[in-house]
């Protein structure tokens, strides 16, 4: 079982996520207020953190990026907006994943065993060889990517699903795979079409003439580089 800090003020929320979470086995601590959490991801080095952005001295989503800037402890918040521009917003700054409240004890424990896993197999993974798509390097040892020698700055969930890209060049990869591979869940094809989004971004692909994803629509996404000679032929 898991190591939890639950960073929560509103005592009916946080009592009810911690008898949840201590009933299925894992053990929980809990900050009522951001710097308090913050301290004790850096002395408890819990396994995950269930991040509530109401918080009284820091907003969630700075208290997100403060933490990003000392820890990669796998994060997921929990919000009352159910709001695909904040949702891309904290998922940009490094959320690992996301709750709507009210959420039920089911919904946090299926999030909770996704992250665990994505964040296990990232650590247990073997060394691997740099996979390249014409200008694009991807190094999925050193979680590094590349496109014509200018590094990119992407979040792990973003390189996560470039990697799993390049590690398929030229085959459409629907979005329930990448659901499955690389999120290890299967309910949120929008959390796909987020990340997909800003990976296109920051790879600087032109919405209407992309040059590295590829959306074939209803089918699912490809990662080749037609500006490469050899697409080209």
């Amino acid at each position: 079982m898991a190591h939890v800090l639950v960073i929560e003020d509103d005592p009916g929320i946080r009592g009810a996520v911690i008898r949840a979470l201590t009933a299925r086995g894992h053990a929980v601590d809990s900050s009522t207020n951001g710097l308090d959490g913050l301290q004790t991801i850096l002395t408890g080095d819990p396994d995950v953190v269930i991040l509530d952005l109401g918080l009284p001295d820091v907003p969630g989503e700075r208290l997100l990026g403060m933490i990003r800037a000392v820890s990669q402890v796998p994060i997921i918040v929990a919000t009352a907006r159910d709001d695909e521009g904040l949702i891309v917003k904290l998922l940009d700054a490094g959320a690992d994943d996301y709750l709507v409240k009210p959420y039920s004890p089911e919904q946090l424990e299926a999030r909770l065993r996704a992250v665990l896993r994505r964040a296990g197999a990232t650590a247990e993974a073997a060394p691997q060889p740099a996979l390249r798509v014409g200008g694009l390097e991807v190094d999925p040892s050193r979680r590094t990517a590349v496109v014509d020698g200018t590094p990119l700055d992407l979040t792990r969930l973003e390189f996560d699903v470039l990697a799993y890209l390049a590690a398929n060049p030229g085959r459409v990869v629907s979005r329930k795979e990448l659901l499955r591979e690389v999120w290890q869940r299967t309910d949120s094809a929008r959390t796909v079409d987020v990340h997909l989004s800003w990976l296109r971004r920051k790879l600087g692909d032109d919405l209407e003439d992309p040059r590295f994803v590829h959306v074939h629509r209803g089918v699912g996404v490809l990662l080749e580089d037609r500006d490469s000679p050899d697409e080209k032929g």
